[in-house]
C-alpha cells in the first residue's frame, strides 16, 4: 500500500479506511501513542499502537527520530487538537534512532544550537515551516515570470567579470596554490590556468542577463551568487540566491511597476498556500518579541506586516525628497539615528530606510534617482548630471529588499562613466556591444531571495532561511 502524506490525511474525513503512513517519530508516550511527522506539515498524526499485540522488540525501537511505517484504520480522534488518528494494525521500523544520542530531543532548542546541527534542523517545526515557505516563494517567482511571458535564463556561475565593480569575489583556479606558475615578471601566469585567464564566482547574473534581454526582450535569472565579503552579520551570506529580471524597452517607471507587482504576487502566493506555516511563524515571533523591552518590539505582527505590503500602494519618492524628510525629522534632530543625516549625497542606512517606511509614510516605499557616486556604473545617468535612474524598494522591518535601475543604453555615456571609475573598456567589450548594435532603453532589478524569505517568515537571522549557510569561517556540509 502506497503511503499518504500526513498533510492530506489530516484533511480526510474518517470512513474507517485502511491507509499507510510513513514518517519520523516526534514522541512516543505510554507505549501507545506515536506523534508521527513526515515534513509535509508541522502537524503530527497520532498513531495509536496496541501494546498488548505489538512485539516488545518493536515497542522498544519506537524512539524519537526513528523512521517508521504504520498501517491501520483512520478513525475520528477522541483527543484534543486533532480530528483524525490512525489505529495501527502493524508498525514497521524503517530506520532506528538511538534516543540517547539523538540531538533533537522533544524540547525547545535555541536557533544558535540548531545552526550547529543544520543537517537535522529541518526536522523541527520552525525550520519545517521556514523551508516550506521558501519552497512556495521560489515556485511563485517562476510562476509570476512565466505568466508574464519572461524567458528563464541560466547565467554563468564562473565568470571573468565583476558586475558590481566591488572586487569582493571568490577566485576560481586549478593551480597548486602553494606553487602557481609565474610569468617573466614574477606574477601568477593565469594563461596557464584552466580557463586561460583569472576567473571568479559570480556576484550577479545581471550583465549576462542584459545580453539575453537584448534578444528576447523579457528575461529573468534565478541562481546562486557569491560575495567574498568578510561580514559576520545577521543580514549577510557568502553564498545566496538572486532573482534578476532584465527587460528591453523598459524605463524606470515600468521597472518599478513590475517589481511592486512581483513582490505582492509572491507574498500573496505564500499567504494563500502556506498560511498554516506563516501563522505558526507569526506566533513564534510574537513570543520572541515579548522577551524584548517594550520600546524595541515590532509594531506589526508578521501577518500584519505581510498584509501591510499587500494592501498599500508603494509610495514613490526621490532620494532628494527622502534626504529632506530625514534631515528635518525629529528623529534626526534629537539624534536618535545612529547615523545622522546632514547632507545630500550620503548613502542611506537601514535605520533611515525603515524610518521612511514605518514612521513617515507608513507604507512600502520606492526611492528613486540616487546620486551617481553611490551607485553602479551601468545605471542610466539623469539629465541633471548628478543622479542616476536607480530605484530601491524599502519594506518594514528590513529596509531595502530590491535594488534596480534603468540601465545606461547610450554607449558614449557608459564608456565615460566606466573610464571615470576605472573599469577597463576592453574587459567588458562584449557588454558594450549591446550598446553598439541595436541599443534601446532597458531596465532591471535584483532581489536577494534570502532577504525575501527572511521578510515573509519573520526570521531575524539570514542564516536561518537557507539550508546550509556559507559565512566567514563556516562552510559545513
Amino acid at each position: 500500500m502506497s503511503r499518504i502524506r500526513i498533510k492530506e490525511i489530516l484533511k480526510t474525513t474518517p470512513t474507517e479506511q485502511t491507509i499507510t503512513v510513513k514518517g519520523w517519530v516526534r514522541t512516543f508516550r505510554n507505549n501507545s501513542f506515536i506523534a508521527l511527522n513526515d515534513g509535509s506539515t508541522n502537524n503530527n498524526l497520532q498513531v495509536v499502537v496496541d501494546f498488548t499485540t505489538t512485539a516488545e522488540e518493536i515497542l522498544k525501537r519506537i524512539t524519537t527520530g526513528a523512521a517508521v511505517s504504520a498501517t491501520g484504520i483512520l478513525i475520528a480522534s477522541q483527543g484534543k487538537g486533532q480530528t483524525v488518528e490512525l489505529k495501527a494494525t502493524s508498525v514497521e521500523i524503517i530506520g532506528d534512532s538511538d534516543a540517547e544520542k539523538y540531538p533533537l530531543q522533544p524540547k525547545k532548542h535555541s536557533l544558535e544550537f540548531l545552526r550547529e546541527i543544520a543537517h537535522l534542523r529541518f526536522r523541527t517545526n520552525t525550520f519545517g515551516a521556514v523551508f516550506r515557505v521558501r519552497n512556495s516563494l521560489a515556485f511563485a517567482v517562476h510562476k509570476f515570470f512565466n505568466e508574464k511571458g519572461f524567458l528563464y535564463i541560466h547565467t554563468p556561475i564562473i565568470t571573468s567579470s565583476d558586475a558590481e565593480g566591488a572586487g569582493e569575489m571568490f577566485h576560481v583556479t586549478n593551480f597548486d596554490i602553494a606553487n602557481p606558475p609565474k610569468d617573466e615578471n614574477g606574477a601568477i601566469d593565469y594563461k596557464q590556468d584552466f580557463f586561460g585567464k583569472s576567473v571568479n564566482l559570480t556576484v550577479s547574473g545581471q550583465l549576462e542577463g542584459e545580453l539575453a534581454a537584448m534578444a528576447f526582450s523579457d528575461i529573468y535569472t534565478f541562481g546562486p551568487t557569491f560575495r567574498a565579503e568578510n561580514s559576520n552579520t545577521a543580514r549577510h551570506l557568502a553564498e545566496f540566491w538572486m532573482i534578476e529580471p532584465e527587460m528591453a524597452f523598459y524605463e524606470l517607471k515600468d521597472n518599478m511597476d513590475l517589481a511592486e507587482e512581483m513582490l505582492q504576487y509572491v507574498i500573496k502566493y505564500a499567504l494563500d498556500n502556506n498560511l498554516e506555516d506563516i501563522t505558526f511563524l507569526s506566533q513564534r515571533l510574537e513570543e520572541e518579541e515579548k522577551q524584548k523591552p517594550q520600546n524595541e518590539r515590532a509594531e506589526l505582527s508578521l501577518l500584519d506586516k505581510l498584509n501591510f505590503c499587500l494592501e498599500n500602494k508603494f509610495e514613490r519618492v526621490t532620494y532628494t525628497q527622502a534626504i529632506e524628510i530625514l534631515r528635518e525629522s525629529n528623529h534626526n534632530k534629537k539624534k536618535k539615528f545612529q547615523y545622522l543625516v546632514d547632507k545630500w549625497g550620503v548613502d542611506l542606512q537601514s535605520e533611515h530606510e525603515r524610518y521612511l517606511v514605518e514612521k513617515h509614510f507608513k507604507k512600502p516605499v520606492i526611492l528613486t534617482d540616487y546620486p551617481k557616486e553611490i551607485k553602479s556604473f551601468y545605471m542610466r545617468q539623469n539629465d541633471d548630471g548628478k543622479t542616476v535612474a536607480a530605484m530601491d524598494i524599502l519594506f518594514p522591518g528590513i529596509g531595502e529588499i530590491i535594488g534596480g535601475s534603468q540601465r545606461e543604453e547610450r554607449l558614449e555615456k557608459l564608456e565615460t562613466r566606466m573610464n571615470e571609475i576605472g573599469i577597463p573598456l576592453d574587459e567588458l567589450s562584449w557588454y558594450l556591444d549591446t550598446r553598439r548594435f541595436g541599443s534601446c532603453p532597458h531596465a532591471g532589478f535584483g532581489l536577494g531571495f534570502e532577504r525575501l524569505v527572511l521578510f515573509v517568515t519573520g526570521m531575524t537571522n539570514i542564516r536561518d532561511v537557507i539550508p546550509f549557510p556559507r559565512t566567514p569561517k563556516n562552510c559545513e556540509f
